[in-house]
């Protein structure tokens, strides 16, 4: 983690720098598998930079008399010998596992990519650390595919994680080349920041340049970064089980790792269950938790959340989402009396409910959750939504509802917002009861243009927002802001028909029926028209008639 500007302002440089090159090396492979090629390099780059950083220690505790693992000179007939059984030493897998390090053969290892980055055409090489005594390859594109299926074989947890496919991107060869020539000047360290933060932080900038390069696409595995620290931090994961059912590139499990980090608590306090039907995001993800050293458990295989749970009796902590909006191909006749429903049938032509439930059916008795949704779910009655939202009203579930500003996402202008639940508002801890009460921001006035498309979220909104929640939920110093935010009790929503739109609470009276669906806010302005037009022509003839009365009349 960074923990000064001028870390930051490094890897922001970096960032720029490595972007800008990478794109100019793209010529006219497309986006979507452009991706593949520069996040699988990044990958091998950093297991390869954790395991060179592994070896420098062991090399210390080696000619450490105080360290266990100290190689007494004296039991050793010459430096020669000494020199040997260190080199040998190097080679013993378990010193990795034991400390969470991918064991690296030495056909993956980065300096034997890099070396032989520009050989091809039946070149035979002979690798200097590890087993293989030589090796011969085609082209880069082989020797990257074959160093990836190496590292797979001998890490277990990586199974079905990397994308082998480099023989088929069809990348220009010298491209490839430039592209490893590129990432080998990614740095082992700066300053405070080893491999991990570094290759980390890049890992995650390119998935948003990429999810920005391709547009709707890209969307679908990419939240921005903003929204994933605001829900994070308004959620306060500091240790337990974190779940996120369509976790794309696993964005919510690496900002809960740094706010356990940022808040003084030690890594390993969380446990990761993610799940995501796409099977390159899942891969990506699954490399995202790898390069971040986070231990997660995404399920056998990539699959759909509702027709094949991974974790079915998984009852988590904390549980966050970003599911794709309104989705309406997402029934199974299987799912016909689940469980889940435990509030009602979801529609079948819109599954935005359907991942309410899931996530409720998922979270702990004393859990929290937050997903994004698409700003109709706080209003719309058909198909059962709204006795759906009913229910999960009555059941005082529901702690805070969050309206959002447009124009924040790269795959959609729909407007969102994000849903807070609890199953338990009692006084708890420093949390005061809370029983009956939800709490309603209008944030939508919040954040900057970034450019002419994006929106984004300054610190002080995020922070704004942020300690408005923490102040309500403890009891200390929160004061309704009209305009902004309310403390509304369960017979006010009552009185709203059950909508939960904040600016029907915080006084905005404009925008009350922002993401009210077109299907019933048309009927609605036809009728109060038509009233408008009744209660005029009844004026009209009391004003004749009073003229009349004058003598004025017709």
């Amino acid at each position: 983690m960074p923990t000064a500007a001028t870390d930051q302002d490094f890897l922001n440089e970096l960032d720029k720098k490595l972007w800008s090159a990478a794109d100019r090396l793209r010529a006219n492979v497309d986006a979507a598998v452009y991706k593949h090629v520069v996040l699988g390099l990044i990958f091998l780059k950093y297991v390869s930079d954790a395991f060179d950083m592994r070896q420098r220690e062991l090399e210390f505790q080696f000619m450490d008399a105080k360290h266990p693992n100290y190689l007494d000179p004296t039991n050793f007939e010459d430096e020669a010998e000494l020199q040997t059984n260190i080199h040998m030493e190097l080679e013993e897998r378990d010193y990795y596992t034991e400390e969470n390090v991918f064991w690296v053969p030495g056909l993956a290892r980065w300096n034997n990519i890099k070396t032989n980055a520009r050989l091809a055409n039946g070149t035979e090489i002979a690798v200097q650390n590890g087993k293989i005594s030589k090796y011969k390859f085609t082209t880069l594109a082989k020797l990257i595919d074959d160093a990836l299926e190496a590292i797979e074989k001998e890490n277990p947890k990586l199974k079905g994680v990397l994308n082998k496919s480099y023989t088929q991107f069809q990348v220009d060869p010298a491209a490839l080349a430039g592209l490893v020539d590129l990432i080998s000047t990614i740095p082992f360290q700066h300053a405070n920041l080893h491999a991990k933060d570094i290759l980390g932080h890049v890992y995650e900038y390119f998935l948003g340049e990429f999810a920005l390069a391709e547009g709707k696409k890209g969307g679908q595995y990419f939240t921005p970064k903003s929204i994933v620290s605001l829900i994070v931090e308004m959620l306060e994961p500091y240790q337990g089980r974190v779940y996120d059912p369509a976790m794309g590139s696993g964005g919510f499990f690496v900002q809960s790792e740094k706010f356990v980090e940022e808040h003084g608590g030690k890594l390993g306090q969380l446990s990761v269950y993610g799940q995501e039907s796409n099977p390159t995001t899942w891969r990506l993800a699954a490399m995202n938790m790898a390069i971040r050293g986070i231990d997660f458990n995404f399920g056998k295989e990539p699959s759909n959340s509702f027709t094949n749970d991974q974790h079915p009796d998984l009852r988590a902590d904390y549980v966050m989402a970003n599911p794709p909006f309104n989705i309406s191909e997402w029934w199974d006749k299987s799912l016909e009396g689940d469980a889940r429903w435990a509030y009602g049938t979801p529609p079948q032509g819109n599954a935005n409910f359907a991942w309410v439930q899931h996530m409720l059916y998922h979270l702990a008795p004393n859990g929290s959750m937050a997903l994004l949704l698409a700003n109709g779910s706080m209003s719309s009655n058909q198909s059962g939504e709204g006795d759906i939202r009913q229910k999960l009203i009555e059941a005082d579930l529901v702690e805070c509802m969050l309206a959002l500003p447009g124009q924040l996402f790269t795959n959609t202008q729909i407007p969102a917002c994000v849903w807070f639940l609890t199953k338990n508002k009692q006084k708890r801890g420093d949390f005061r009861d809370r029983r009956s009460e939800t709490l309603f921001i209008d944030a939508r006035k919040l954040g900057y243009m970034k450019d002419r498309v994006l929106r984004d979220f300054k610190l002080e909104d995020s922070a704004k927002i942020t300690d408005t929640f923490r102040a309500w939920k403890r009891g200390k110093g929160y004061v309704d802001v009209p305009g902004f935010c309310n403390s509304a009790k369960t017979k006010d929503i009552t009185k709203h028909g059950y909508v939960l739109t904040p600016g029907r609470y915080v006084g905005n009276e404009e925008a009350e029926d922002i993401g009210e669906p077109f299907a019933e806010k048309m009927p609605r302005f036809v009728g109060e028209l038509r009233a408008q037009f009744q209660e005029s022509a009844k004026l009209e003839k009391v004003i004749e008639a009073n003229l009349g009365g004058l003598g004025y009349g017709g």
